[in-house]
C-alpha cells in the first residue's frame, strides 16, 4: 500500500474508531461501576456467612460429644480399671468417627493423663495425646474451672455439659480442639468437679471439610491457606485461636454477579462498535498484521536464542553476554560488581517426591521470587537445572549485597505451593565482588562456584563470599586428592591401622578395639583422618579406602579371638550394592565370625542417609555383624531413627564425658545411660581420660568406655601385649566379697 493510500485510510477511519471507542469506553465504565458495587455487596454476604461458619463448627463438635459423654454409663465405663476398650471404640472412640466425622479422640483421667485415643478411625495409643499437649493444655487448664452448668450457644440451643473448644496447629495442620467430660445424666452419680473424665475431641480442618462448607454455603473454592491470599480473585478471612493468634485462613473465590453481569453484556456493546467500524480499516489492518507478525517473529526468535524457555530468564548465553558488559563498565568507572552463584538446596527430593512438572513449577516460583528480590535493573539469569546467577550492578557496598543474599536465603526458605501441597527447599549462594575478586569473566565464575560449594559444605541455606583461603583450600583438596591416590597404590607403606582398646568398666578387662586409619605421609608425616576423609569422600575414594581399613582389621583380627572388631565406614560404602557381599567375603577370608565385627557410623551420616543404607544395614546385622551409632548425641538423636536403622550400639560422644564434672553434663550422660538400658541398647562412652569421668561412669552403670585413660590408639603389634597385661591384672584383681 502507497504512503498516500496509507495516509487516506487514517484519515477516514480515525474519527470513526475514536468515536466508537469513546462510546465503548463510557458505557463499558457505567458497566464497571455497578459489577464492582453489587461485587462488594455480595462478599460483605460471604464474609458473614464464613464467620458464623466457623463458630457454628466448632459448636457442632460440641454437640456431637454430648451424644455420649453426658451418659451414666460412660462415667461408669471411664472409671473401670482395666478399661472395656471394645466398649470405648462403640460408645467414645472410633464410633464418632462415623457418627461426626472426627479425625481423633482422646479419653484422659482426672489427672488429665491419656488412657485411650483413637486415630482415623482405629485404636491407637493414648500416648499419642502428646501432639495435642500445647493446644489442648490452655483448655483443660479452663475447663477444670469451669463449673458443671448448661450453657447456651449462640444458635440458643442449649449445651448439656461445660466444654472448651478452639482452633490450633495440630501435627502441623489446622483443626478444632474440644473438650467435654463426662458427667453423669441421671445426677445418680457422684462426681467430684474437677476430676471428672475428659472427652477430647479433634477435626481437621482439611480440603474436605472446608469444601463441604463451600458447597453448603456457597463458597467457591473454598479450602485452607497458610498465609492470606495473594490473588487479588480471592477472598480470605483470619482463623483465630482464643488467644487471638492467627493459625491460617479460610480462603475462598467471592460470588462476582457484577463481573458476570460485564462478562456477559461487555463482549455484545464491543461486536456492535466493532461491526461498524471493522469494514473501514478491514484491509488496512491486514497489511498491519502482516508486518506485525513477522516483526514479531524476528523478535521472538532473537528472544528464545537468549531466554529460558521455563522462566523467561536470561540464559547463560546472555549471563556471559551481560557479565562482560558489567566487566567492562566495572573497568572503565572502578565501580563495583556483585556476582551471586545460587543452587538450590534440596530440589532433587522435590523433583523425585511430587514429578518432573512439580519441579519445573518450582523454579518458576523461584525465578519470580528472586525477580522481585533485586533492583529492576540487575540481572537474574538462569544457568540451567536448579542453578541461578545474578549480577548486581553497582551496589552502594559489600553490606547492600549481604542485604540482598540474606533477603534471597529467607525468600526461599519460605514455602512453596505445589501440586496441592508445601516443598520446602533453600538456597546456598557463592558471591564474588569485582574488581576485587578479578575482572576476568572465567576467573570470576569460577571463584563464584568455589563460594557455592564452601557454602554448600558449610550446611546450605546460606551465602559465602570469596577469600583467597578458598581457593587455597581448593588447589589442597586437590592435592590430598592426587596424594591419597598414590597412597592407596601403595597402601602398606603409607596407609596402617591403629587400634584404641574398648575396656569393660566393671573388670578393667579389654573386651575390644576400635581399628582407626592413619596415613604416614612422605613428607608431611603422620596426617589426621580428620584432613583426608572428607577428600576421599567426595572423590570417590572413600569405597576403596574403607574396604583396605576392613579388611585389615579383619586380618589383625585373628590374632585377638576375644576381643570385637569396630571398624568406621562412610554411607557411600554402605549404598553400594557390593558392600554386603564384600564385608561377607573379608570375613570368610579371615577365619573371623561376623558377631566379632561391629560398624560404626556417625550420628550425622546415619540420620542423613538413605533408604540403601538402611538396607545395607539390615542385611549386615541378619549376616550377624552389629552396627553403633557413633558421636550420639551431636546429631539429630532420635529413638524412632535408631529403631529404623536397627542400631545396636550407642556411643556417647567425648564432649559429653568431658562434661559430666558438671551438674547438666553429668544429668544428660545419666540419662542417655538410661535411655540404652531402657531400649537395650549396648552402650560405649568415647574419649574417658580421668579417673573421676571414669568413676562416674560405673556409679551410673556405663558398661563400656575408651579413652587416653586407660590406652592410647596403638599399633596391631601392641594390641597383644595390652591384652596379655589385662588379662594379667584381672587375674591379680581381688575378688569382689559376696
Amino acid at each position: 500500500m502507497s504512503e498516500s493510500r496509507k495516509q487516506t485510510v487514517v484519515r477516514f477511519t480515525a474519527p470513526i474508531v475514536v468515536a466508537a471507542l469513546c462510546i465503548l469506553v463510557l458505557i463499558l465504565g457505567l458497566l464497571e461501576w455497578s459489577g464492582r458495587e453489587v461485587d462488594r455487596m455480595a462478599r460483605n454476604r460471604d464474609q458473614a456467612i464464613v464467620s458464623l461458619v466457623l463458630s457454628q463448627s466448632i459448636e457442632r463438635v460440641a454437640h456431637a460429644q454430648e451424644s455420649s459423654t453426658v451418659w451414666d454409663e460412660a462415667v461408669r465405663e471411664a472409671r473401670k480399671q482395666p478399661l472395656d476398650e471394645r466398649w470405648l471404640d462403640l460408645n467414645l472412640g472410633v464410633w464418632f468417627e462415623d457418627y461426626a466425622g472426627f479425625d481423633e479422640v482422646y479419653l484422659l483421667d482426672a489427672a488429665n493423663a491419656p488412657i485411650y485415643a483413637m486415630r482415623g478411625g482405629r485404636r491407637a495409643r493414648p500416648e499419642s495425646f502428646i501432639a495435642l499437649e500445647d493446644a489442648a493444655g490452655p483448655l483443660l487448664g479452663r475447663l477444670r474451672r469451669t463449673p458443671t452448668i448448661r450453657k447456651r450457644t449462640e444458635s440458643d440451643v442449649a449445651m448439656l455439659s461445660p466444654g472448651q473448644a478452639d482452633i490450633a496447629i495440630v501435627r502441623g495442620r489446622p483443626a478444632i480442639v474440644s473438650i467435654k467430660p463426662i458427667v453423669t445424666d441421671s445426677g445418680t452419680l457422684r462426681q467430684v468437679p474437677g476430676t471428672e473424665a475428659l472427652h477430647v475431641a479433634v477435626v481437621y480442618l482439611d480440603d474436605d471439610f472446608f469444601a463441604g462448607i463451600g458447597e453448603q454455603y456457597g463458597l467457591a473454592d473454598a479450602h485452607y491457606a497458610v498465609g492470606p491470599a495473594t490473588d487479588t480473585g480471592l477472598r480470605c478471612v483470619e482463623l483465630h485461636d482464643r488467644a487471638k493468634h492467627v493459625v491460617g485462613y479460610l480462603v475462598w473465590r467471592p460470588f462476582a454477579p457484577g463481573r458476570q453481569l460485564i462478562a456477559a453484556l461487555g463482549p455484545v456493546l464491543a461486536i456492535v462498535l466493532l461491526l461498524v467500524t471493522g469494514g473501514v480499516f478491514l484491509l488496512a489492518s491486514g497489511l498491519a498484521r502482516r508486518t506485525h507478525d513477522l516483526e514479531e517473529s524476528r523478535a521472538h526468535a532473537q528472544h528464545r536464542a537468549m531466554h529460558d524457555e521455563l522462566t523467561g530468564l536470561g540464559n547463560r548465553p546472555m549471563f556471559e553476554s551481560r557479565l562482560d558488559e558489567a566487566l567492562s563498565r566495572s573497568r572503565r568507572h572502578k565501580s563495583l560488581l556483585a556476582l551471586l552463584y545460587i543452587d538450590l538446596d534440596r530440589f532433587k527430593q522435590v523433583n523425585d517426591t511430587l514429578g518432573h512438572p512439580a519441579g519445573d513449577a518450582l523454579i518458576r516460583q523461584v525465578a519470580r521470587r528472586l525477580v522481585a528480590e533485586v533492583r529492576g535493573y540487575d540481572i537474574v539469569t538462569r544457568l540451567g537445572g536448579d542453578e541461578f546467577a545474578i549480577l548486581i550492578g553497582e551496589p552502594e557496598d559489600r553490606g547492600a549485597v549481604e542485604s540482598i543474599c540474606a533477603r534471597i536465603v529467607a525468600e526461599l526458605e519460605r514455602p512453596f505451593d505445589l501440586a496441592g501441597s508445601q516443598a520446602f527447599i533453600g538456597a546456598s549462594i557463592g558471591v564474588v565482588l569485582a574488581p576485587a575478586d578479578g575482572l576476568d569473566r572465567t576467573e570470576l565464575t569460577r571463584k563464584a562456584d568455589i563460594a557455592l560449594y564452601k557454602a554448600k559444605t558449610d550446611g546450605r541455606s546460606r551465602y559465602v563470599f570469596f577469600t583467597p583461603e578458598m581457593d587455597t583450600d581448593v588447589r589442597s583438596r586437590e592435592e590430598t586428592y592426587r596424594e591419597l591416590r598414590v597412597a592407596l597404590a601403595d597402601c602398606d607403606r603409607q596407609l596402617e591401622v591403629h587400634y584404641q582398646p574398648i575396656w569393660d568398666v566393671p573388670t578393667r578387662s579389654m573386651i575390644g578395639v576400635e581399628a582407626l586409619l592413619r596415613w604416614q605421609h612422605p613428607e608431611q608425616g603422620l596426617v589426621a583422618p580428620g584432613d583426608f576423609i572428607r577428600s576421599a569422600e567426595e572423590t570417590g575414594l572413600i569405597a576403596v579406602l574403607g574396604e583396605w581399613v576392613l579388611r585389615r582389621a579383619v586380618a589383625d583380627a585373628r590374632a585377638w579371638p576375644s576381643l570385637r572388631i569396630a571398624v568406621n565406614v562412610s554411607p557411600i560404602q554402605l549404598r553400594s550394592r557390593k558392600f554386603v557381599d564384600t564385608v561377607r567375603q573379608i570375613l570368610a577370608e579371615g577365619v573371623v565370625s561376623a558377631d566379632r565385627l561391629e560398624l560404626e557410623l556417625t550420628e550425622t551420616a546415619l540420620m542423613g542417609a538413605s533408604g540403601e543404607v538402611a538396607r545395607s544395614l539390615a542385611e549386615l546385622r541378619r549376616l550377624g555383624v552389629a552396627c553403633a551409632l557413633d558421636d550420639f548425641g551431636t546429631g539429630y538423636s532420635s529413638l524412632s531413627h535408631i529403631r529404623d536403622f536397627a542400631v545396636d550400639r550407642i556411643k556417647i560422644d567425648r564432649s559429653f564425658v568431658n562434661a559430666v564434672d558438671t551438674v547438666p553434663g553429668a544429668a544428660l550422660v545419666e540419662a542417655i545411660v538410661g535411655l540404652a538400658r531402657a531400649n537395650g541398647l549396648r552402650l560405649t562412652a568415647e574419649g574417658v581420660e580421668t579417673e573421676s569421668q571414669f568413676a562416674f561412669l560405673q556409679r551410673v552403670g556405663c558398661p563400656e568406655v575408651q579413652g587416653y585413660l586407660l590406652s592410647r590408639p596403638v599399633p596391631a603389634e601392641m594390641v597383644g601385649r595390652l591384652l596379655a597385661a589385662s588379662r594379667a591384672a584381672q587375674a591379680h584383681r581381688p575378688a569382689a566379697p559376696f
